[in-house]
């Protein structure tokens, strides 16, 4: 192959990435920022449920490797770069758009929907003794 083939060859799949219904870097028509992905707005409570139900929606999408960071940054001069900031900035919008509003002005200025995700699951992926507290306390009274 010479290099201009190879060339020519590089520029004709870089140039069709986001074409692709298999790339990550597609995007379907009807996948609109403002997609209401899970059934309600998470609030602040039941995260696990919320988890499940976004990777679920984000893996049938093809986007889950932008949350769970098997889809790295390209560097910023690349041809990819301009795909993968489009691409991660439709997931930032869909996982805000998902949120309550005070949830998601705490994560508005974080630059990946890996780094939103990740500050999500410090701070409602797990119980803490209060919560545990109170829904034993829950449980008691429901006996």
């Amino acid at each position: 192959m010479t290099a201009s083939a190879t060339t020519s060859s590089t520029t004709t799949s870089s140039s069709n990435t986001n074409q692709d219904p298999m790339s990550v870097y597609y995007i379907h028509p009807s996948d609109a920022s403002t997609t209401q992905l899970v059934s309600t707005k998470f609030s602040g409570a039941g995260f696990n449920n919320l988890k499940r139900s976004m990777m679920l929606t984000l893996s049938t999408k093809n986007k889950l490797g932008f949350v769970n960071g098997t889809v790295p940054v390209p560097a910023s001069n690349s041809a990819e770069y301009k795909y993968w900031q489009r691409c991660n900035n439709l997931v930032i919008s869909w996982i805000l758009f998902n949120l309550e509003e005070h949830i998601g002005k705490s994560l508005l200025f974080l630059s990946t929907a890996r780094e939103i995700w990740k500050d999500m699951e410090n701070r409602f992926g797990y119980a803490s003794m209060a919560q545990v507290y109170s829904l034993e306390q829950q449980l008691l009274e429901i006996n």
